[in-house]
């Protein structure tokens, strides 16, 4: 059975993760409420949604979606129950991921982002075979582009050498 998932939601009120997705056998949208059963507000969100991309029967419905995304979804469920509101909770999660400093990271934590990063970069990779390739593309930035000028840049001493 070939499943492509559309859409990923929460539901607070049973914590549950709700899937849309496709059957491409039948064509049908489908909708699939996945509990999320022994969490809590202390609960660890990323090995909660490994244990829920592996379990047996919700493994199909949520091979497409990736793991990241599943985290935050459980990332969600977790400040719910913790009092935070939906809006307070998107917000901060939105602020952690911009301002976050990798070099504070543990090596567990630096080496999901690292997989996160990689994972980015080869789906976002041109290769030959691809129909948008182009072997030596050139790009030129134009004068409107920020230019970062740094002390060093501006000295003009070059006595030295």
């Amino acid at each position: 059975m070939s499943i492509v998932a559309k859409r990923c939601g929460v539901k607070f009120t049973p914590p549950s993760i709700i899937i849309i997705y496709e059957n491409k056998t039948t064509g049908k949208m489908r909708k699939r409420v996945i509990p999320v059963r022994n969490f809590s507000q202390y609960s660890d969100c990323s090995r909660a949604a490994e244990r829920l991309k592996h379990h047996l029967r919700h493994s199909v419905y949520l091979e497409c979606v990736s793991s990241a995304q599943l985290e935050r979804l459980h990332l969600l469920l977790r400040d719910h129950l913790q009092g935070v509101s939906l809006e307070e909770s998107l917000a901060a999660h939105r602020r952690s991921e911009e301002e976050e400093d990798l070099n504070k990271l543990s090596d567990e934590e630096l080496s999901r982002r690292k997989a996160q990063m990689d994972d980015l970069f080869q789906r976002n990779r041109r290769r030959r075979g691809d129909p948008d390739f182009v072997y030596d593309l050139e790009v030129e930035f134009g004068e409107s582009s920020v230019k970062e000028t740094c002390s060093w840049d501006e000295e003009q001493s070059d006595q030295g050498f």
